[in-house]
């Protein structure tokens, strides 16, 4: 049990899902501003402003440059995989969320001339602009910047 324990006084990891559930409650509110309601699966869900994932990854490369050094290998394969993380957030899965937004535009289309489809729509909203990466990674960063002496 106390290796559970353990788990929870892990610098390194606490900031890192710190980050990432600070990122999907700043989404929360961005919604409520934009549409005046509260809907609770932007604290699930991807996309959107900030990226959490850049978030989760900035604050995990941030504490491993705080506690194993910044010129550490640990610190340098952190540092790829988050760029590897933000590329894909805002690449790769953002060129699927394009695909998808111009498929379930063909598919009303053809849903409009009668043809018989299946009507389950596509997610269309699964990347990150290029911004809500950039703030993700700042946000992630900061918190972890903050948190070092305090946790």
């Amino acid at each position: 049990m106390e290796e559970v324990s353990g788990i929870f006084h892990n610098y390194v990891l606490v900031v890192a899902l710190l980050a990432c559930f600070t990122a999907q409650g700043i989404k929360l509110i961005v919604e409520l501003v934009k549409n005046r309601k509260i809907n609770f699966r932007y604290l699930v869900t991807t996309g959107g402003m900030p990226s959490a994932h850049s978030a989760l990854v900035g604050a995990l490369a941030t504490g491993i440059g705080q506690t194993m050094g910044w010129s550490s290998p640990e610190f340098a394969i952190a540092c790829l995989f988050a760029v590897i993380v933000m590329y894909d957030a805002a690449g790769v899965r953002q060129a699927a969320g394009k695909q998808a937004r111009l498929l379930n535009q063909i598919v009303d289309e053809l849903f409009q001339e009668g043809h018989n489809l299946n009507e389950e729509r596509l997610k269309e909203l699964l990347g990150h602009t290029p911004f809500q990466v950039l703030v993700g990674l700042s946000l992630g960063i900061s918190i972890s910047m903050l948190s070092f002496h305090v946790l």
